[in-house]
Parts: structure tokens; C-alpha cells; sequence
């Protein structure tokens, strides 16, 4: 019962952390219009939701293949947001 809740607690203080973040990026984006900070905050939007599905699915494993996809399609968020930075830069 209190591991339960200490997970609930953790995954609840992640999912926090990963949308103050997405927050920055997003008053970034507002004050640069800068694509970069958008999909930032976006991929960090989506890190949030995915803590948030985990701490209310409760999955006792993190294994489960649906739990990777909001992961997956985060982290390819971050990649296309550093590609396309870099490739706005060259000539």
C-alpha cells in the first residue's frame, strides 16, 4: 500500500517536472517564435502525458509496449526539432 503510494506520488512529481519544462519551452517559443522551443515543448508535453498515463493505468511493469510509444514519439519530436534547427542553418 505504501509503495503504491509512493509511486503515485513519484510519477505525479515527474509528470510535474516534465510539463514546467514544456511551460518554459512554450514561453520560449511565445517570445522567439523560435520552431525549436515549439517542439520542445511539445516533446516535454508529451513526456508529461506519458508519466501521467503511467500514474493513472497504474502498470505495475513499465515494460508494456504502449508505454513506450508516447516515449518513442517524444524523443523523435526532440530529434526532429534538433535536425531541423541545423538544417535551417545550412547554406
Amino acid at each position: 500500500m505504501v509503495y503504491e503510494s509512493l509511486k503515485l506520488l513519484l510519477n505525479g512529481a515527474v509528470m510535474m517536472g516534465y510539463w514546467t519544462v514544456a511551460l518554459f519551452f512554450l514561453r520560449y517559443w511565445r517570445s522567439s517564435r523560435d520552431r525549436l522551443f515549439g517542439f520542445f515543448a511539445l516533446a516535454f508535453s508529451i513526456m508529461g502525458a506519458n508519466s501521467a498515463a503511467i500514474a493513472l493505468l497504474r502498470v505495475d511493469d513499465e515494460r508494456s509496449y504502449f508505454l513506450y510509444v508516447g516515449r518513442l514519439v517524444s524523443f523523435l519530436v526532440l530529434l526532429y526539432a534538433i535536425w531541423d534547427k541545423n538544417r535551417a542553418r545550412a547554406p
